[in-house]
């Protein structure tokens, strides 16, 4: 396949009419699929075989080009440097904090690395204690510490490695007081899940392959149990389709087994898909010491428990959306669990309740408004509710590192303030700043506010929109503006704070959309954007575009769109739909193909959120969700950036490479269309450096696109 000699024949400055931009060429082939009676072209099918060495060439090319061409926009490095800049002003970041047996373990990243270690200290107020650094592990693109476990007794850790974004991990058991690894290795693993009550041995995620780039990678997942000196090779299988097959496991679902503190007696199992609703078994701990574990249900999916669960005295306690589109907290027998007559403890109320957290005698609830949250308290001895006076307003992050003590830390964020870590006593509800924050002020950021707001959907739904922007911002139509949504799996973008929000100092309007799909406002918000409902999402979205623009903030030629993941179908929907709003858009690691996407390896488990299209409704929904079957040639389309991660085992590369295939052939806007990829990173990546800088790549491209100033290339 021909390489092109882009650095010398690009024209950046043209912004309209037909461009020599010098794209790879991209073959078509005659694949198509029929369901129900309808046939559906994929001309670009040959691009979904990333082994296939014409495929790599083809991504290689478009790298090139994109890099290329990125390279010339002036602001682009100056802007990654400016947020590693920012970065550096903390001085620490301390993340996955939890206690064991008097231990406090955590991974520590100091100012100006750019990767955490993993640390320890002996009880709450020791001294940080370097245990392990990956710089040291593994050969090629950057090891990262994927995921720990501490042993009850504190004296080993089960460390997940992942190598270049893959997430897929190498398991290793660290001995704590030598800071020696254990001989035995397990790979690959999704990580270590927890430990036996006596730290003799641990349960972890394994599969039937070793492939990760295989799709059947995700396939046929149990939980093993690996006992510390004995051969990887005879680990008891303990809960999965193949040692339960009573229990229906499919092929595409996820079973987890794990022990709980506050159930010591107790063995449970948990079968995952990305459905909300859960699905549990459970056993008397006895069960472990069998070659096979006789389980019992606790609950099914069609008993509605979302966001928590939870055990004290005998009682099962539980979150629901039965009878509750807001929520509310159950409890019933563990032994004889009837949800479908569980007592209510908390009723629903007017927020939505968002998680539960459980300490050694409490359960505190945090409930949201969709942009701030507030806590209650209920005493599991004595059921009195209480509120928790919060130390500040905003977006709030409730953990009990040790659930043996009342003892919990607090973040607390917005848009613009950085997040300040609190220990919250959970005795007296008091509050104190905690050991493991550092305080930091970044300089301009008193300058900028946060508005929220609504817009009004197509069909008169009211959407939440916050819009952050400079103080002094003149709503004239003339900025630059970047809208950002996601709206699925109930998942919404809370307010939390990001060095990334200095973009808003250069004058840059920033907006996030809280469209349909996501739970801003419980759970019909969510299924008013899920399946056949998933058009809301996209159009949702182009309702705040809308709004922005009706009100100065912006203008169609100032808007860029932006969308990760799942987000991907709905910016690859907006910009489809409506071609005239968005000068540019951003396909992040996005599913743009949607048609396709049970049949990626990380497919088939998130059938139950996007359908299949073996059910005709849910082929229709796919349908209307898939971008690269909605690019019409003739159409002149927005400025296209898609970004895939080459070991991204979420979302392949191919879909957003596909959607950019599409529009390189089909726009005639003279825009670009083109294509990143990340070749050591996958979905996303710790790495601050990688990740700064491919930010910076996409701001860059779209603040180009909508005319900012400060990155226009100089000359042709």
């Amino acid at each position: 396949m021909k390489r092109f000699a882009v650095a010398t024949v690009l024209c950046l400055g043209c912004l309209a009419g037909p461009a020599p931009w010098p794209y790879p060429a991209t073959r078509t082939v005659d694949a198509a699929d029929t369901y129900f009676g309808r046939t559906y072209l994929d001309p670009f099918r040959w691009l979904e075989d990333l082994k296939d060495p014409q495929v790599k060439t083809w991504f290689k090319d478009q790298a090139l080009l994109t890099d290329a061409v990125l390279a010339r926009l002036p602001g682009k490095a100056a802007l990654a440097r400016e947020w590693l800049a920012l970065d550096r002003l903390r001085p620490m970041a301390y993340s996955s904090i939890c206690s064991e047996n008097g231990r406090i373990f955590y991974k520590l990243t100091r100012a100006g690395e750019n990767l955490g270690r993993l640390y320890c200290r002996d009880g709450w107020d020791g001294a940080d204690r370097l245990l392990f650094d990956p710089a040291g592990y593994g050969t090629g693109p950057a090891t990262t510490i994927e995921s720990f476990v501490p042993s009850r007794d504190g004296r080993f850790v089960a460390l997940g490695f992942s190598s270049g974004g893959a997430e897929y991990s190498e398991l290793r058991v660290l001995d704590v007081a030598r800071g020696a690894l254990l001989p035995e290795r397990i790979y690959p693993s999704f990580g270590a899940i927890g430990w036996t009550l006596d730290s003799s041995a641990f349960f972890y995620d394994a599969g039937k392959t070793t492939d990760i780039r295989g799709l059947d990678i995700g396939l046929h997942r149990k939980t093993r149990l690996h006992r510390l000196g004995t051969e990887v090779a005879g680990d008891l299988d303990l809960f999965s389709d193949e040692s339960s097959p009573e229990l229906g496991i499919a092929a595409k679902e996820r079973p987890e087994a794990f022990l709980l503190k506050s159930c010591p007696d107790h063995l449970f199992g948990q079968v995952f898909t990305v459905q909300n609703e859960m699905r549990m078994y459970c056993a008397p701990i006895a069960e472990l010491d069998r070659p096979k574990v006789r389980w019992r249900v606790l609950c099914a999916p069609s008993d509605n428990l979302v966001r928590g669960l939870t055990f004290h005295g005998g009682q099962a306690y539980a979150v629901t959306h039965a009878g509750a589109p807001r929520y509310r907290l159950v409890r019933t027998s563990l032994e004889h669990p009837d949800w479908a007559h569980a007592e209510t403890v908390l009723p629903e109320a007017a927020d939505t309740l968002q998680a539960l957290t459980r300490t050694r005698d409490y359960l505190f609830v945090t409930y949201s408004n969709g942009i701030t949250n507030r806590i209650v308290r209920y005493g599991l001895a004595t059921g009195r509710v209480s509120p928790v006076s919060l130390p500040g307003s905003g977006t709030v992050r409730l953990a009990c590192p040790d659930p043996a003590s009342n003892r919990c830390l607090l973040s607390i964020t917005s848009w613009t303030t950085p997040a300040t870590l609190y220990d919250l006593d959970g005795d007296t509800g008091g509050f104190k700043r905690s050991v493991f924050d550092t305080a930091v002020a970044y300089p301009g950021f008193e300058n900028l506010v946060a508005e929220e707001v609504e817009a009004p959907g197509q069909d008169g739904t009211m959407v939440p929109l916050s819009i952050i922007h400079a103080r002094d911002l003149a709503r004239d139509g003339s900025s630059s503006c970047i809208l950002e949504g996601y709206g699925a799996y109930g998942s919404g973008i809370r307010p939390s704070f990001s060095v990334t929000r200095s973009l808003a100092l250069h004058g840059v309007v920033l907006a996030y959309a809280h469209p349909r799909g996501g739970d801003e406002k419980g759970e019909a918000w969510y299924k008013g954007g899920f399946q056949t409902t998933k058009p809301n999402t996209w159009k949702d979205f182009i309702a705040c575009a809308e709004y922005l623009v009706r009100h100065g903030y912006t203008s169609p030629g100032r808007l860029g769109g932006t969308g990760t993941s799942a987000g991907g179908i709905l910016i690859s929907r907006a910009a489809t739909e409506r071609p005239d709003l968005f000068a540019a858009a951003v396909c992040n690691v996005g599913c743009a193909n949607a048609m396709r996407l049970e049949f990626t390896a990380n497919g088939p488990i998130n059938t139950p959120e996007f359908g299949s299209v073996q059910d005709p409704a849910q082929c229709l929904a796919l349908y209307e969700m898939d971008g690269v079957q909605h690019v019409r040639p003739g159409v002149k389309y927005p400025a296209i950036l898609g970004v895939g991660g080459w070991n991204d085992p979420r979302v392949p590369a191919w879909q957003p490479g596909k959607f950019v295939a599409a529009m390189q052939q089909a726009s005639t806007s003279g825009r670009p269309a083109l294509m990143q990829v990340n070749f050591d990173s996958g979905h996303f990546t710790e790495e601050k450096l990688a990740t700064y800088n491919n930010f910076a790549g996409q701001y860059a491209f779209l603040l180009w696109q909508t005319g900012h100033k400060e990155f226009q290339p100089a000359g042709d």
